[in-house]
């Protein structure tokens, strides 16, 4: 195993169970041969392009419509909280139906409810709307994600699934580089309303690009699993989730400390909006450009993982990330210059990048196929628990306290929360 993990016959098994009873031929060595991953990543960076547009414009929005960090927080934090409960079945249902199509319902479900938003707002500007979509698009967001990281497994091999998390990371970026500003551009002409209209059309264009993706079928659980499910339900199948993760040397711990990580940032994007929109006074077009620069540092990231993870393993690398990220946040604090800002965005961008993209693959890695929506699920409802908390934590404090002495903070925390990885098994991934 080149994770290190002490898996080896987890993954093994995965590996075989790709090719039994597949109705296609073995996937192509390099993955830019493999028409179904090439289809895919053009997909969704088209999604990850529309999504940039609603990660500008729905704080926007609320930022517009209220004048409160608060209350961005709130909405942040409502989002929060539904993925959470989502989490708790997101598993149990990406384990069980056609994962493709449940990709496909994902955004179709997506492109309806943000649709709302730019219809009923040319004839009235009602606040629980905002409250109510968002929401809601974060269930489905949510099924989503789940999903998307349990067919990755299923378009590529094995030893070939950080690379593919990689370029998946990498052009993401890509498409969010150009997003955010061209967000800014859009609201500042159009309005928030506009920009998220785009992200609804670019649901739709996701859903029916799906329609060219074919994916290996998964391997039928084990008579144990199968047995476990029936007497357990639904409650049972999502513990087999949690089970997995407890029982893993490198999993447990790296659950726990992700828990901490998303309470301390949850909430900073909406910290760097309002300081450089009511803190500095920038336009929203400024936001934009800043939320673009810090999304370079995710494409960067994506470029040195492969061999950063290759030379140091999982657990130096994911550490070493983490303290990366929070030294960049401390720095978000210590400026008030919006290129400084920018930097320091990109820096602690390229280190959440790493450290996401390892965490990704070594659970796609040691994860047998037929748990990999469970144990998705439990890892990010476990790690998301406190996510909503945070946010409102850290929206508030910065409200009452100033963005400068919150970054400071939560830079702090996060540099404690890497080295306290040293001390567990995560060093040994």
């Amino acid at each position: 195993m080149a994770d290190g993990s002490g898996e080896p016959d987890e993954t093994d098994g995965e590996r075989g169970a790709y090719v039994v009873g597949s109705d296609r031929a073995p996937a192509p060595t390099s993955l830019w041969a493999n028409p179904d991953y090439r289809a895919f990543l053009v997909i969704q960076t088209l999604s990850a392009l529309g999504d940039s547009f609603s990660f500008v414009a729905i704080p926007l929005l609320v930022l517009h419509s209220t004048g409160s960090v608060v209350q961005m927080g709130l909405v942040t934090g409502l989002t929060g909280v539904s993925s959470i409960v989502t989490g708790l079945f997101a598993g149990v249902i990406a384990d069980r139906v056609d994962r493709r199509r449940l990709l496909m319902l994902s955004d179709v479900a997506r492109c309806l409810l943000y649709a709302l938003i730019p219809l009923v707002w040319f004839h009235a500007t009602p606040m629980w709307l905002i409250y109510t979509v968002v929401p809601l698009a974060g269930v489905f967001s949510m099924l989503f994600q789940v999903t998307y990281v349990t067919v990755v497994p299923a378009l590529v091999e094995p030893d070939q699934i950080t690379r593919a998390n990689a370029h998946l990371f990498g052009a993401f970026a890509v498409a969010a580089v150009g997003g955010p500003t061209l967000a800014g551009f859009v609201a500042a002409a159009f309005g928030p309303v506009a920009a998220i209209g785009i992200d609804a059309a670019t649901f739709a264009a996701s859903a029916a690009g799906l329609l060219l993706v074919k994916l290996r079928p998964a391997p039928p659980p084990t008579a144990e699993e199968a047995e476990r499910a029936q007497h357990g339900g639904v409650r049972g199948e999502f513990l087999a989730g949690v089970r997995f993760l407890w029982a893993h040397p490198v999993l447990r711990p790296l659950t726990v400390l992700l828990s901490v990580f998303i309470f301390l940032t949850h909430g900073l994007t909406d910290v760097i909006i309002y300081r450089v929109k009511e803190d500095l006074g920038h336009a929203d077009s400024t936001v934009g450009y800043v939320l673009s620069a810090g999304t370079i540092g995710t494409f960067l990231g994506s470029f040195v993982v492969t061999r950063l993870r290759k030379r140091l393993g999982f657990g130096w690398s994911w550490t070493g990330a983490v303290a990366l990220a929070g030294v960049a946040v401390a720095c978000l604090g210590m400026t008030g210059s919006v290129p400084v800002i920018g930097l320091a965005s990109a820096v602690m961008l390229l280190a959440t990048g790493v450290s996401g993209i390892c965490s990704m693959s070594l659970r796609q890695e040691v994860t047998p196929s037929h748990l990999l929506g469970r144990v998705t699920a439990a890892f990010w409802t476990t790690h998301y628990s406190l996510g909503p908390l945070g946010a409102a934590a850290v929206t508030a404090a910065a409200a009452g306290f100033g963005v400068p002495a919150v970054c400071l903070a939560v830079g702090a925390g996060v540099v404690c929360v890497a080295l306290s990885g040293t001390l567990t098994g995560i060093v040994r991934g």
